[in-house]
C-alpha cells in the first residue's frame, strides 16, 4: 500500500529532487543536511504525505517559498552538498516515502542522512524503485 496515488508520484519525487538541489546550487554556505532534516520532519512534507493537491503540485521554487513561509525556516551556516547527490537524495527519500507509506519523519530516521550520503555512490546509478528496495523498510 501506497502514501498517496500515484498520480502525482512523479512530480513530487522530481520537485523534491530539485528543491534539494536548487538549495544547495543556490546556498553555498548553507548546511543542505540542516534544511534536508528540516524539510523532512515539516508540517510541508506531512501535507505532501497527505496528498493535498495545493502542496502536492508545487513546483521547487514554489515549495522552497511554502517552506520557508510557512515554517518561519532560515538556512543555517554550513556546506551545501555539492553535484547530483542533493536531488538524488530528495528524489530518493520521496520515492521512499511513497513505496513503503510511512511519514516522512519518519524516513530520516528509518534511512538517516549519513547513511544515504555514503551509499550514495553504489545506489545513485541504479532505478530509483530498485535503490528503494535494496535499502529496504528499516
Amino acid at each position: 500500500m501506497t502514501s498517496y496515488p500515484e498520480d502525482y508520484l512523479d512530480d513530487v519525487v522530481e520537485n523534491q529532487g530539485k528543491l534539494f538541489d536548487f538549495v544547495a546550487q543556490a546556498f553555498p554556505h548553507k548546511s543542505t543536511e540542516d534544511f534536508i532534516t528540516a524539510y523532512m520532519t515539516s508540517k510541508t512534507r506531512k501535507y505532501i504525505d497527505e496528498c493535498q493537491a495545493y502542496v502536492n503540485t508545487m513546483s521547487a521554487e514554489e515549495l522552497w517559498e511554502y517552506f520557508t513561509e510557512t515554517e518561519r525556516y532560515k538556512l543555517k551556516d554550513g556546506k551545501a552538498l555539492e553535484g547530483f547527490m542533493p536531488d538524488w537524495i530528495g528524489e530518493f527519500y520521496a520515492y521512499y516515502q511513497w513505496f513503503y507509506n510511512i511519514p516522512s519523519a519518519e524516513v530520516i530516521d528509518k534511512v538517516p542522512l549519513n547513511f544515504l550520503k555514503k551509499a550514495y555512490f553504489g545506489l545513485h546509478d541504479l532505478d530509483l524503485d530498485l535503490a528503494v528496495q535494496k535499502v529496504g523498510r528499516q
